[in-house]
């Protein structure tokens, strides 16, 4: 008896793995700014919405708002001409760029469907191309559709799990598999968005090596304590660099 009900469980588990696989094989589409294919499981308008529904908390955790417009229409200016310049302006997504009062933590980062955050902290220590190039990395997260791509493999290695874990007692080791490939794919995603912001800037008139000087802003912001790299989800600042170099070469005419 015990042993049939383990057959039915190892059945069942498998058929919820072999779900998530072919749930996963559907969902690759090629990513028209990139050219990588890509698992999605949401549509652009979905991304757009998702981006919405969490700006206002998100920029509640840094404090809200920076109260200074002639700053905030900066980022404004700077954001929507990396927009309007570029190919991005062709794209389904709708750009809001916001200055966060956030003094202490020296951040950027987007929601997926194109909202765009950087915190004071950041911004008071850029100049104008600095600044381009900051927004355009994470334009190019947007672009790059990295949210949604994390979403997807979110949930595939979730079904995963579960499936593992009906199966037999090897839940741990899948989840463990699943955030070595989110990690992965975290740092690819940074250098991704690094060769992506190169091309905005140079679409839009800034000078590209200004992502190289806002790579010695982070790596000095971080100190001497950094997480080495292979801890962390994003890039060693100094590897970084010399992609931005490549990137700049490959795409200056």
């Amino acid at each position: 008896m015990r042993g049939n009900k383990f057959k039915i469980r190892l059945l069942i588990g498998v058929a919820i793995v072999a779900f998530a696989y072919f749930k996963k094989c559907s969902n690759q589409e090629e990513n028209q700014y990139t050219g990588r294919t890509q698992t999605i499981s949401m549509s652009t308008e979905d991304e757009v919405a998702l981006g919405f529904a969490n700006r206002d908390a998100m920029a509640q955790q840094h404090g809200g708002l920076y109260p200074d417009p002639g700053a905030q229409a900066r980022v404004d200016f700077i954001g929507e001409k990396l927009v309007n310049m570029s190919m991005a302006k062709e794209s389904d997504y709708r750009f809001e760029f916001h200055l966060l009062a956030d003094n202490r933590a020296i951040n950027a980062f987007a929601l997926p469907g194109g909202q765009i955050f950087i915190t004071n902290a950041l911004y008071s220590k850029l100049d104008d191309d600095q600044l381009a190039g900051v927004l355009g990395h994470e334009i190019g997260h947007v672009l790059g559709r990295h949210s949604a791509e994390r979403i997807a493999e979110s949930d595939f290695w979730k079904t995963v799990s579960t499936g593992a874990s009906v199966g037999a007692d090897m839940g741990g080791m899948v989840n463990g598999i699943g955030q070595q490939t989110l990690l992965k794919n975290g740092r690819d995603d940074e250098l991704e968005s690094d060769e992506l912001g190169v091309v905005l800037m140079l679409y839009a008139g800034y000078e590209p090596e200004a992502m190289i000087e806002v790579m010695k802003i982070l790596k000095a912001a971080a100190g001497p304590n950094r997480t080495p790299e292979f801890q962390s989800t994003h890039p060693d600042p100094e590897n970084r660099i010399q992609r931005i170099k490549d990137a700049i070469e490959k795409y200056r005419q």
